[in-house]
């Protein structure tokens, strides 16, 4: 950050919202989201989906590439999301009403919640297990309900005063983050190297049955990860001034996901350990307790640290834009403080019942994946969304539900884009028909192609096509395209077939030159 102010800053309670931000207070850098992407992956969670491809049986050599090919292909549908934060000044979930229109961007925070509810869960439960096992390890600490229900509450109310501070904060606590866990994950290099064998064999090896099915599946696990992001990047991007080059920000986003292979590789070598010393925990798949059983004693205190500052990081990213985008749905109930304190109060009671009374630790990882399976096919739309327009957005027009009004170039029909709905409804079901999570979800055509679960290239080909093709066959007004186009559409010769229809969304848009905040962001920063 660059102004002078950020050591107050962070002191004082964020009181933005999803309205614009102004360009006075975007004094954010591509360096400062690196962090916060990054620091909310740099966790034991991230380890965890690291040991993924050892519990499907592949080789270590097998699950690097498995990783390596999941991470970068996911970190390059991820790095365009990160530019509607600093085109429009707000998030995500606001500016998808440019495609799916101002009452259907609901579909975009709705997404967005049930994401940051599993994935906060999922850190909280696997850094307080990782803590209070670390300190029975290291003290002696029992490890009961009791502990554990401590250690849970500890990470959510230090996660839920970092979010109600707000974005400032939670950037201070990332930047600590991001260095402090990885200096502890390559500490186990140290930790770990005289047990570690890189000729890990695995129980499937290449040209056996089943191998690209774990191969796949390790994959798509891996590629969750950078997925899992795509709903909240506006979050944060949104205090990066408009006129920051797009490279650089996508190329920090990228960065931010190679960053992730620390965490990842951490989690593949060390469950290739617990195979050979302790594989009664593979088969259980309980990675994070074999862990700390083939864990060297002076790695425990380690642990616990990597536990907390990790469970703090991944907690913060996931709970903070979702009290924004709550916010967003009920704007004159709710501000972003009191949306963060309601589902920061409903996601911690939903920790404690998950855990001890229903046993939704698996359920919740299963729903987890489900949902970026979902989310995929709206990232790709908002994507093409993004190309088709050349980077031109009214972020006036896209308030426009916030604000309680009606009309705008996004209004379509009555609110609602149906070509942007008609593309994701049908390619999120046929996704999930193709799932195959071997004893956990098994879609109706997840056995299709022998057992790999092929959902997120379906989903990823179908939104693509049938998004593009209802963009040709039921063109779009011209005026969300800019006022080039809208000055070729009222031409005599105007290029476009089909005349404007009177009445029409955009006709409540006061008549005047195009403020700086309109001209499209793609062109604007090539030149």
């Amino acid at each position: 950050m660059n102004n002078k102010n950020n050591e107050n800053s962070i002191r004082r309670i964020e009181t933005n919202g999803v309205e614009q931000i102004p360009d006075h207070e975007r004094t954010a850098r591509p360096k400062d989201l690196f962090r916060l992407i990054f620091g909310g992956a740099n966790t034991f969670a991230t380890a965890v989906l690291g040991s993924f491809p050892v519990l499907f049986g592949l080789s270590f050599q097998a699950g690097v590439w498995a990783i390596v090919l999941g991470v970068l292909v996911g970190a390059l549908i991820l790095a365009p999301m990160g530019l509607f934060g600093p085109i429009n000044g707000t998030n995500n979930a606001v500016s998808s009403g440019a495609h799916f229109g101002v009452h259907g961007r609901i579909v975009g925070s709705f997404l967005s919640l049930l994401t940051a509810i599993a994935f906060f869960s999922l850190s909280v439960w696997s850094s307080g297990d990782a803590l209070v096992g670390g300190a029975k390890r290291l003290i002696g600490l029992p490890e009961t309900d009791l502990t554990l229900g401590l250690a849970y509450g500890l990470f959510a109310l230090l996660v839920l005063t970092v979010c109600i501070y707000g974005f400032r904060f939670m950037l201070w606590v990332n930047r600590i983050a991001v260095w402090a866990a990885s200096l502890l994950f390559l500490l186990g290099i140290f930790a770990f190297a005289p047990a570690f064998d890189s000729h890990f064999a695995g129980s499937v090896a290449m040209g056996q049955a089943g191998f690209w099915a774990a191969f796949i599946g390790s994959a798509l696990v891996a590629m969750s990860n950078p997925i899992s992001f795509g709903a909240f990047l506006g979050d944060w991007s949104r205090y990066i001034p408009r006129e920051t080059p797009k490279m650089r920000i996508m190329l920090a986003v990228v960065l931010a996901q190679i960053a992730t292979l620390i965490p990842f590789l951490f989690g593949l070598a060390t469950a290739t350990i617990v195979a050979i010393k302790a594989p009664d925990y593979i088969a259980a798949n309980n990675y994070v307790g074999g862990l700390l059983a083939v864990s060297p004693s002076w790695f425990f205190l380690p642990v616990c640290l990597i536990a907390v500052i990790g469970g703090m990081s991944t907690g913060t990213t996931s709970l903070y834009g979702t009290g924004l985008d709550m916010s967003s749905v009920f704007p004159r109930l709710l501000s972003r403080v009191k949306a963060t304190l309601l589902i920061g109060v409903m996601s911690i009671a939903f920790i404690f019942i998950g855990r001890f009374a229903a046993n939704l630790v698996q359920s919740v990882s299963t729903f987890a994946v489900l949902i970026i399976t979902c989310t995929t096919p709206w990232m790709v739309m908002m994507i093409i969304g993004l190309i088709v327009r050349r980077g031109f957005y009214c972020p006036d027009d896209l308030q426009v539900f916030t604000r309680g009004e009606t009309g705008g170039r996004y209004w379509f029909s009555h609110g609602w884009n149906w070509r942007g709905l008609g593309a994701w409804v049908p390619s999120a079901l046929v996704g999930l028909c193709f799932v195959n999570l071997p004893g956990q979800f098994v879609g109706p055509l997840g056995n299709l192609a022998d057992g790999i679960d092929i959902s997120l290239p379906v989903t990823l080909g179908l939104a693509s096509v049938v998004y593009l093709t209802l963009l040709r066959v039921f063109p779009e007004p011209a005026e969300v395209y800019g006022p080039a186009v809208v000055a070729r559409e009222l031409a005599p010769d105007g290029v476009r077939s089909g005349p404007k229809k009177a009445g029409s969304s955009f006709a409540v848009e006061r008549e005047q030159a195009p403020s700086p905040q309109q001209v499209p962001f793609l062109q604007k920063t090539s030149q």
